[in-house]
């Protein structure tokens, strides 16, 4: 499915990436804005699976973990969410976590939330487009894709000694860009046409 917003904010069937510094003062509306048109296109019955990649144990690559475990403490009512600080979805477990996911619902939505590295005048930016994240790319892990379409932070600059660069990248910054990016998730789901209150789904790993 492709979704393209128009510059009067209609919808045909292909979707315009975005991209967004996370300071712009109207960053969290258009984020939003832009996250509620792609579910609202989505069918009554399809369920919109967040699974939010990454670890506390780096940074930078934290991004993911901070924004599913924001969007846990909005209660937002039968949640479909995968990846929290305390239950993280990372490197280890993805694999499993995407094969749980197609078990237990039957043809999902998925947004694949992660953090990225890219150019120096990019750090800051929140970033949506039409497709699977490929997590793991910047520090070569070999990852399955994952996600319908993705949402992704550029927290650091990317090109060198990634690894490193992931484990020095700003707390403030992550933080900063997880909650916006949370609370855009929310207002969206709760918002949107689409989404159709069943079981809480919450994977959880011994």
């Amino acid at each position: 499915m492709k979704f393209q917003f128009g510059s009067n904010g209609s919808v045909d069937n292909r979707l315009a990436p975005l991209k967004i510094q996370h300071t712009d003062a109207d960053t969290p509306y258009l984020l939003s804005k832009h996250l509620q048109a792609i579910f609202s296109k989505l069918p009554n019955y399809q369920p919109i699976v967040v699974i939010c990649v990454g670890t506390d144990r780096s940074t930078g690559d934290s991004l993911g973990p901070l924004v599913g475990t924001h969007l846990n403490r909005t209660n937002l009512r039968n949640l479909h969410l995968f990846g929290t600080l305390d239950q993280p979805v990372h490197a280890l477990n993805l694999t499993e976590t995407v094969e749980t996911i197609h078990k237990q619902f039957q043809n999902p939505f998925i947004v694949a939330v992660d953090a990225c590295l890219g150019q120096v005048s990019s750090v800051g930016s929140i970033q949506v487009a039409e497709g699977p994240l490929k997590p793991g790319a910047g520090v070569n892990k070999d990852l399955p894709p994952v996600g319908d379409i993705h949402v992704t932070g550029i927290v650091n600059v990317g090109g060198f000694m990634e690894y490193f660069v992931l484990q020095n990248t700003r707390l403030s910054l992550v933080m900063s860009m997880a909650t916006i990016i949370g609370d855009a998730l929310h207002s969206a789901l709760r918002r949107s046409q689409a989404y159709v209150p069943s079981a809480t789904a919450v994977l959880k790993f011994d």
